[in-house]
């Protein structure tokens, strides 16, 4: 008797686990020429980069941005599509543009009173910056319309090998796959260690979506669970997630999905 009902208690436990998958419901594809996909914003808009140049497009609408200056873009930010954030680290600077891609504000961290050597920067709440600072490996928040820097973090002991933001958290994962989140006051919260990844985004404290070796997975790690995401491609060379929209960049073009995450 025990042994059947640990033979049906390991079956369940197995039958579950193979079906742990969502299935990834496609939207539409946009092809892209040889522009490299660089994210989607709420409105609808695909960006884009190619040869340094910016773009901004949605079926025939089309902006564009050029910078050849200060080189190559290193990242890019379009949480607020009002005020997208052009990060460009060789020249330790940040361009401002607004929805048409005209630029608004040039910010130049060198300049700034106190040393700051930014290595990771994103949009955050009440006209400011995220900074990640290398030169004392502290975050801190730059406001852009009286160019005043503060600290608000600890120092950090590992380097970074990925960040992201929002308007009101700086998402980091270390060098050691440690993931951490620190919010506008400074309060840093340790959220565990993340799978080996080559590309992952944050939804909340608990949960991200991750690719590894061209397989998609989401995971609640307060759940302890994961998911396999189920997506036509085989083979791709970037993803991006928001608002439930799963994009996924291969050379032909975008391919959109709706997903559901349990």
């Amino acid at each position: 008797m025990k042994n059947a009902i640990a033979f049906l208690f390991f079956s369940f436990i197995f039958l579950q686990a193979q079906n742990s998958k969502i299935v990834a419901t496609k939207i539409n594809f946009v092809p892209t020429e040889t522009k490299i996909f660089s994210g989607r914003d709420s409105y609808g808009y695909n960006y884009y980069i190619n040869n340094a140049v910016f773009y901004k497009i949605k079926e025939k609408e089309h902006w564009e941005y050029k910078n050849v200056s200060l080189g190559n873009l290193t990242k890019i930010d379009i949480n607020n599509p009002l005020k997208i954030v052009l990060f460009y680290q060789d020249f330790n600077a940040v361009i401002l543009l607004d929805n048409q891609l005209n630029e608004t504000q040039r910010i130049f961290f060198f300049q700034s009173e106190n040393p700051i050597n930014v290595i990771a920067t994103g949009i955050a709440a009440q006209n400011q910056l995220w900074i990640y600072n290398n030169l004392n490996q502290q975050i801190g928040l730059y406001n852009y319309l009286n160019n005043t820097y503060k600290t608000i973090s600890i120092p950090f002991p590992d380097n970074i090998q990925w960040y992201q933001t929002d308007f009101n958290h700086f998402y980091w994962v270390d060098d050691k796959n440690n993931a951490f989140v620190c919010n506008l006051f400074g309060k840093v919260s340790n959220l565990g260690k993340t799978p080996l990844f080559d590309w992952i985004e944050f939804t909340d404290n608990q949960q991200f979506i991750y690719s590894k070796e061209g397989r998609l997975f989401f995971e609640n790690t307060l759940k302890k669970e994961r998911f396999e995401i189920e997506i036509l491609e085989k083979t791709f060379q970037k993803c991006y997630y928001k608002d439930q929209i799963l994009s996924i960049f291969t050379t032909e073009g975008i391919t959109n999905y709706k997903i559901i995450t349990p």
